[in-house]
């Protein structure tokens, strides 16, 4: 009776521990080696500066993560050219294309830092409506160019980025990944694209992908 009862009771233990086990995978599962989407979005005025914007930003992010090491690489390169808006403000014409002060920017970031931590993840903008942030990764950007060439404000000092990925509010959405933001501390923020987060979709991931990575 008893080597009965302890088989049950060891048993019992076992299941205990693997529906434990499948629980926390579904919880927190592995993401994806790459994700990539783009960026859409405005500066906010910074009256401090001529033009004073807003400014559109319109581009394309990647994010490479390396799990093992709990590091991950962030690039990205968008157009910037003044709003209507700021077109107006700055005594300009909205019908000539000069007045727009188009020009362009690629920003790198390596051997940042990934977190899934909800201590972590709760720094990050909270979106309406709401999802569920994924992870977060933190680092300071290697360079940002302006025109090809070092933004102005990199002589400034460095720049902090802090890089969002979230989804759906549960781990079973059909979308897990979804949105992307990105904010700025330090001079590049202060000086062009301001502190609030950059807003980007993430880029649904197509079989051809998921083969290649």
């Amino acid at each position: 009776m008893n080597r009965k009862r302890l088989r049950l009771t060891t048993c019992i233990f076992v299941l205990l521990v693997l529906a434990s086990g499948v629980a926390a995978l579904a919880q927190d599962p592995q993401p994806p080696e790459h994700l990539s989407g783009i960026i859409s979005d405005y500066t906010p005025l910074i009256s401090t500066l001529t033009p004073t914007g807003p400014w559109e930003m319109r581009g394309h992010w990647s994010l490479h993560l390396n799990g093992d090491a709990g590091e991950a690489d962030f690039s990205a390169y968008m157009t910037m050219e003044l709003s209507d808006y700021g077109v107006t403000a700055a005594g300009g014409n909205v019908t000539d294309p000069k007045s727009r002060s188009a020009h362009t920017h690629h920003i790198v970031m390596t051997d940042a830092t990934i977190s899934f931590d909800p201590f972590d993840t709760s720094s990050c903008p909270v979106l309406s409506p709401t999802n569920t942030t994924r992870f977060v990764v933190n680092g300071t950007a290697k360079f940002i160019s302006g025109n090809g060439n070092s933004a102005p404000f990199e002589k400034l000092g460095p720049t902090t980025l802090q890089v969002c990925i979230s989804g759906g509010t549960d781990g079973t959405s059909e979308v897990q990944y979804s949105n992307m933001t990105l904010a700025m501390t330090g001079p590049a923020a202060a000086k062009h694209f301001g502190s609030q987060p950059i807003h980007g979709v993430v880029h649904l991931p197509h079989k051809d992908d998921a083969d290649r990575h």
